[in-house]
């Protein structure tokens, strides 16, 4: 193909995945139960969290995260009780477990009370074209207060290496617009065109078949070659591609 024909090709998958019908088997159906923007924010965190592994299982528990938090994510955060912390150490999704999501609570609190919230974070860290350096400066937040260290696995560093997926997803669902439906369009401090796919093995697969990623490895590395690779087609929204890439990977077995 062409870069023309892949754009077109690309855009027409885009129109395809971005649809809110895409929600019924997606995990970011969690946060649209919500309206108040600081809930949406919380659930849709913590969902991106634990979003590896089955798709059915990641939207069974995260539902259970929710209705663990009695459906107001914030007032949890900000008011828990010690008793409301013990409910939730039975809670496992794959090796996320009860004693990371306590701390992951404490976090939370402490980001709201102390740092502005999750938003202003991301925000305050943002580089002109990248949205990974602040990233790496949320985790260092993330984990300022007492911590086991096995929870540390559950928030990924770029600068460790790791393309991050599931915080360049919830960056996705917070900054792109809300035009079809799909993403939230809260944060708007944060331009879309630096936004990063969320890298994984069907969005890789794809990307590779398609001759927009040649690195092997879903790494940072690969994360950097794949952004610039849409950004040519897109310099505005190139994480929109991530519905196609990750439509063709699941849904087409492209």
């Amino acid at each position: 193909m062409t870069k023309a024909e892949l754009k077109e090709f690309l855009d027409a998958k885009v129109l395809e995945y971005n649809h809110p019908k895409f929600l019924e088997d997606d995990p970011l159906q969690i946060p649209h139960i919500f309206s108040r923007k600081e809930d949406i924010e919380i659930s849709a965190f913590l969902t991106a969290t634990i979003a590896w592994g089955n798709r059915k299982s990641i939207i069974k528990n995260a539902t259970r995260l929710v209705d663990l938090m009695g459906h107001a994510p914030y007032d949890f955060v900000m008011n828990h009780s010690g008793e409301d912390l013990q409910r939730l150490s039975p809670f496992v999704h794959r090796t996320f477990n009860g004693i990371d999501l306590v701390y992951f609570i404490a976090s939370l609190q402490n980001i709201y009370k102390n740092h502005g919230g999750l938003e202003t974070i991301f925000t305050q860290h943002q580089t002109k074209d990248s949205m990974q350096p602040a990233i790496s400066k949320f985790k260092e937040v993330f984990f300022e207060l007492p911590h086991q260290s096995r929870t540390q696995k559950h928030v990924s560093d770029p600068n460790k290496g790791s393309a991050a997926k599931r915080i360049n997803m919830f960056l996705r669902w917070m900054v792109r617009d809300n035009s079809t439906g799909v993403d939230f369009g809260l944060w708007k401090g944060i331009d879309p065109s630096k936004l990063s796919c969320p890298l994984d093995v069907h969005s890789g697969n794809v990307a590779r078949k398609l001759k927009l990623l040649k690195r092997k490895q879903n790494d940072a590395k690969a994360l950097q070659e794949l952004d610039k690779n849409l950004r040519k087609l897109d310099p505005t929204d190139p994480v929109k591609y991530d519905f196609a890439l990750f439509g063709l990977g699941v849904f087409e077995r492209f």
